[in-house]
């Protein structure tokens, strides 16, 4: 294993010092129970947005902290969900009297503890809504999850939502217009590598020189088949596919395509996925109105890709293009 680190057993605690440090501007991150929050917060009478989930995703989800995203993130041991204690903490940190809003990506112990800390946040009379957000197209269950798994369409709720709880709507909206993106985002991704946990210190699976996995989750699950490797446009034909068909997108449809780097992925290889699966929705009739483009929800070091669709709305639209200034988004200030 080679890794720029210190120790295993460290090194999220450390690498949220850094965040910290970097972003002082922004954010600040609490210790004992850990988690990543504005600078501002709470903000009387905005409703709360608090995600989280297990470290090793980075920049999801404390670079996603800031003005226009998420007002806290939970970040866990990598690949390992949260437990209640730091959820609860950061659902009282941000919260200014108009309720709260657990983003929450479909893993089992996200799910459990995540109800958890709503629960105990209820008794202290804090108002929670919860949506869950289940994306992928891939499997309809894995080793982490009861249904589809939370990818890329994670990073498109918080982004849509926290705009809309920065200009003032109420928690009963938030959730709503939450639950309405994950209604219309589909997510399927694929890996050329596996990933090494830094305690494991080996790779989660074993890939052959020649090989790819199809319909891989985000902790370095395998995926729904092994195939012999293939040029790049017959791989984005392999993910973009079923994305398409699972809505179903349809001709006249306006998107944002989010083509998400899984960690070990230059932006060369993005860049250019992106230029064929724009060409092969064009084709289709689908518009795309918006795009993402990088690693934004990642697997480690896993060489890799996913591709996300969000059948967009007008409301969608304004509130993408809203002001957002955190550490891995920034537009508009």
């Amino acid at each position: 294993m080679k890794k720029i680190i210190n120790d295993p057993s460290t090194v999220v605690e450390e690498s949220l010092a850094g965040l910290a440090a970097a972003h002082a501007d922004l954010l600040r991150v609490e210790f004992d129970p850990t988690f990543v929050v504005r600078t501002d917060a709470p903000r009387p009478g905005k409703v709360g947005v608090v995600s989280g989930g297990g470290s090793g995703h980075e920049p999801l989800h404390g670079g996603f902290v800031g003005r226009g995203m998420l007002d806290a993130a939970c970040p866990g041991p990598v690949f390992t969900s949260p437990t209640p204690d730091p959820i609860l903490a950061a659902t009282r940190a941000v919260d200014g009297g108009a309720g709260v809003l657990h983003i929450v990506k479909n893993y089992t112990g996200d799910v459990l503890n995540f109800e958890t800390a709503a629960e105990l946040a209820a008794a202290e009379d804090i108002t929670v809504e919860a949506v869950v957000i289940d994306d992928d197209v891939a499997v309809k269950d894995s080793l982490y999850t009861a249904g589809r798994r939370g990818v890329g369409g994670t990073v498109l709720a918080e982004r849509i939502v926290g705009a809309a709880a920065e200009r003032g709507d109420d928690l009963t909206s938030v959730a709503a217009l939450c639950r309405r993106v994950n209604a219309h985002v589909r997510s399927m991704g694929m890996a050329l590598t596996s990933c090494t946990v830094p305690h494991a210190g080996k790779p989660t699976f074993e890939l052959g020189e020649q090989e790819m996995e199809i319909g891989i989750g985000i902790h370095g699950e395998p995926g729904r088949e092994r195939l012999p490797l293939e040029p790049a446009d017959a791989i984005v034909d392999r993910l973009l596919s079923p994305v398409v068909a699972d809505l179903p997108f349809g001709s006249g449809d306006g998107v944002l395509l989010f083509v998400n780097g899984m960690g070990g992925t230059p932006l060369m290889e993005l860049y250019l996925a992106y230029g064929h699966a724009e060409k092969l929705l064009a084709a289709q009739g689908i518009r795309v109105e918006r795009r993402l483009v990088g690693n934004y929800i990642t697997s480690l070091e896993m060489q890799g890709m996913s591709i996300t669709l969000l059948k967009l709305d007008e409301e969608m639209v304004e509130l993408w293009d809203a002001p957002v200034h955190t550490p891995a988004l920034r537009w508009g200030v």
